[in-house]
């Protein structure tokens, strides 16, 4: 006996087909619902002139890039150090 007679084994074809009706039902009312609703207009929209997130500079780097990337830096060094030390203090010295 196939897996689709298995999980259909005692259920009527009406009952059945009611399921796959409403399922029909359902997906059809959820995409009428669903498809008034849309996004903001595609087209470009007349800004205010520059780059919100900096301070008037227009595009560009916002922040301080030299500073992002010395964080960087100090986090993989500590890290790596911090990986180091936990496999010197947790290794076997029997091999």
């Amino acid at each position: 006996m196939t897996s689709a007679f298995r999980v259909l084994h005692g259920v009527s074809v009406v009952r059945a087909g009611r399921g796959v009706v409403h399922t029909l039902i359902a997906l059809s009312v959820s995409l009428a619902l669903a498809s008034p609703i849309h996004g903001a207009s595609p087209t470009p929209s007349a800004g205010l002139g520059g780059d919100p997130r900096s301070s008037g500079q227009g595009p560009g780097l916002v922040g301080d890039p030299v500073v992002a990337l010395v964080a960087v830096l100090v986090i993989g060094l500590g890290a790596l150090v911090l990986t180091l030390l936990y496999l010197r203090l947790t290794a076997r010295h029997d091999i």
